[in-house]
């Protein structure tokens, strides 16, 4: 049933301010062009020398003499795979381009992941394409795929392939019955940069059953355009997705499943193409105004009402789905990009916003409420007058909810690239930063970090560097942030 911007006006009044806010990040009030200020106003860099700590986060970074991964102090890194240097169970080396990742708990201790590779167009094009494996192929020049990783206890791992022949593979997402859903971000067609299928959807990947892999089919009913990241509501079964697109700007999805259709492992790929209703979200202000774009909001807790329109032709036989809509029937984001279920509902990125855009910013993190059907913003980061110099934070993309508290977030921008934290009151404080320079000593250039994600027991945060392709392994004294403004 729609949301009515009548019912949501009616709400909004009776509630004063708004929709109440709800979740373990309860208002990320980063405001723009703030952070770097406020990191010194709580202190947040050093203390004096007196080696005591009372800030959001865990202290400086201490700067890594291996030129890899800078940490606060009492932390430490371990690298879980390395393209090009570490190899799969088959002899090949580790694929590049290191994107979306989820851990899945395993038998006595062990952890599963599954990692994105994030390689476009034909193998021929990459030195480490993912090798294309018996039965798990689906485009068999298409250089994209996923690896399944598994981390023991006492330190040994493996790693083999659990999709091959697919397309730029970017965020994916978790399902609510350990699978991996794997996002193609392109909308690349057969015949198209020398691809012999259709490409831009969702597959799904058994980290726990290879032969389920087999036979690699396309999740159709979930649409065809440059996919981002995914996630499923446990109690509903909708799926949400992220568009990530300009020319127009993308949009933000919901496929809600047919009646009587019950999810479970492998059954996504058994439903028909036009199975399900695939719906793009429409937003309007509490005065009952539609929003055209979510650069529109400019304020932390601004609430937005959400009503779903359907798509016409979700496999975009001729027109891009993004295409199909007119002015006024669809609200717009640049960058839509990394998405978590928790606190029961969705967090949504969008990475920046630019000329294309109504208002410029460098990153803004939503959550979607599916009860009340309301979008709230908890992040938002003011355009970085300086990418190059470390402190401020741009450019959102992957993300994850923290068993600490707060959100943790990984860089995506220009210049210096990091991992770092929000807690629930809004502060922010890194986590890590990349030293790995991959341009010169003139001009350096630093990757962005993509797949953070913790492991089941909380201990450990993994993430990636995505060029050359490093997946990492952070430990050390991890605590519940404090809640304080």
């Amino acid at each position: 049933m729609p949301f009515t911007r009548r019912e949501f006006t009616r709400q909004s009044a009776l509630t004063g301010a708004g929709i109440a806010l709800t979740g373990t990040v309860a208002a990320l009030a980063t405001a723009p062009g703030a952070l770097a200020a406020e990191d010194s106003k709580h202190g947040h860099d050093h203390d004096n020398g007196r080696g005591h700590h009372d800030g959001p986060g865990y202290g400086p970074l201490v700067t890594d003499p291996e030129g890899l991964l800078s940490l606060p102090a009492g932390f430490s890194y371990k690298v879980i795979t390395h393209s090009g240097v570490t190899k799969l169970e088959t002899g090949e080396y580790t694929p590049s381009n290191h994107d979306g990742t989820a851990t899945f708990e395993g038998p006595r201790g062990v952890t599963l992941l599954v990692n994105n590779h994030e390689l476009s167009g034909t193998r021929a094009g990459w030195e480490h394409p993912v090798p294309l494996a018996e039965g798990l192929v689906y485009d068999p020049v298409a250089a994209g795929g996923c690896t399944v990783v598994e981390t023991r206890r006492d330190g040994r791992t493996a790693e083999w392939v659990g999709i091959a022949g697919t397309s730029t593979n970017c965020a994916g997402g978790a399902s609510p019955w350990g699978t991996w859903l794997t996002c193609e971000e392109t909308e690349d067609k057969a015949g198209k940069n020398g691809l012999l299928k259709d490409h831009g959807y969702v597959f799904e990947v058994d980290p726990y059953d290879r032969r389920a892999n087999r036979d690699p089919r396309p999740i159709k009913a979930l649409g065809r355009y440059a996919h981002e990241a995914v996630v499923i509501d446990p109690k509903q079964g909708h799926a949400y997705l992220t568009e990530d697109a300009a020319g127009p700007n993308g949009l933000l999805y919901r496929w809600v499943p047919p009646q009587g259709f019950r999810h479970g492992r492998g059954k996504l790929r058994t439903l028909a193409g036009d199975a399900g209703v695939l719906q793009a979200a429409k937003c309007f202000d509490s005065g009952g105004k539609f929003v055209d774009d979510l650069s529109r909001a400019t304020k932390i807790g601004t609430v937005y009402g959400v009503d779903w329109t359907d798509v016409p032709d979700r496999d975009a036989k001729t027109v891009s789905v993004r295409k199909q809509f007119t002015d006024g029937q669809v609200t717009r984001a640049r960058k839509l990009e990394g998405m978590w279920w928790g606190d029961g509902g969705a967090y949504i990125v969008s990475s920046f916003a630019r000329a294309e855009s109504p208002v410029q910013h460098d990153g803004q993190v939503w959550f979607y409420d599916p009860k009340r059907r309301t979008l709230t913003l908890k992040v938002l980061l003011g355009v970085n007058a300086d990418p190059s110099k470390d402190g401020a934070f741009d450019g959102p993309d992957n993300i994850t909810v923290s068993p600490y508290g707060g959100l943790v977030i990984a860089e995506d921008g220009n210049g210096i690239q990091h991992l770092f934290g929000a807690t629930e009151s809004g502060r922010t404080y890194p986590i890590a930063r990349n030293e790995l320079n991959i341009g010169s000593e003139e001009e350096p250039e630093y990757s962005e970090f993509t797949g953070v994600t913790f492991s089941p027991d909380g201990k450990t945060l993994y993430a990636n560097i995505q060029t050359p392709g490093i997946m990492l392994a952070i430990t050390g004294p991890w605590k519940r942030q404090p809640n304080r403004h």
